[in-house]
């Protein structure tokens, strides 16, 4: 050990990834026996909801002081929550120095994943693509068929005035 650490519980065994290695406890930081990261940090949650939903703080006169409470509940829940993502971020480094081949086949996992999203994605856009092709290529027909009709406006006028709806009407 280092000189001027305080001694902490050992290393868990490499490759331990479940539950129980959320038992150790982080240098500096004060944890009870039986307490997990987890459970601090689903109590630190629910500290959070308590202070904004609390009988305390809605009747309470003192505004800075509600302030401040629910501001250290939710720097609470913060600080917990990082020690949280850097256990996990170094149970994922450890994995990908143990098992290097696990880590390429969850990014190809994901690749995968993503190319199918966006396949889907393509084939929406194509599939409006397409109604939008038909409903300007019904235009251009509509606009052709007034040439090949006798010469004329009143011809013209009737032949516009069939495709418009006529008015419904009121009761």
């Amino acid at each position: 050990m280092f000189t001027g650490q305080p001694p902490g519980p050992p290393p868990p065994p490499p490759g331990l990834l479940g539950q129980a290695s959320l038992l150790q406890a982080t240098p500096g930081i004060p944890r009870t026996s039986n307490s997990t990261l987890v459970d601090e940090l689903e109590s630190s949650f629910e500290a959070c909801f308590a202070s904004l939903v609390s009988q305390d703080y809605v009747n309470g006169t003192d505004q800075e002081e509600i302030r401040t409470g629910v501001d250290q509940c939710i720097q609470k829940f913060l600080d917990i929550a990082r020690q949280t993502e850097c256990f996990f971020l170094q149970k994922r480094l450890q994995l990908s120095v143990q098992k290097p081949e696990q880590v390429i086949k969850e990014d190809v996992s994901e690749l995968r994943n993503e190319l199918q999203r966006k396949d889907a994605l393509v084939q929406k856009h194509l599939t409006k693509l397409r109604h939008w092709q038909q409903v300007l290529e019904d235009i251009n027909v509509q606009h052709k068929k007034p040439a090949d009709l006798p010469q004329g406006s009143l011809a013209y006028l009737e032949q516009a005035s069939a495709n418009i709806p006529a008015p419904m009407k009121q009761s």
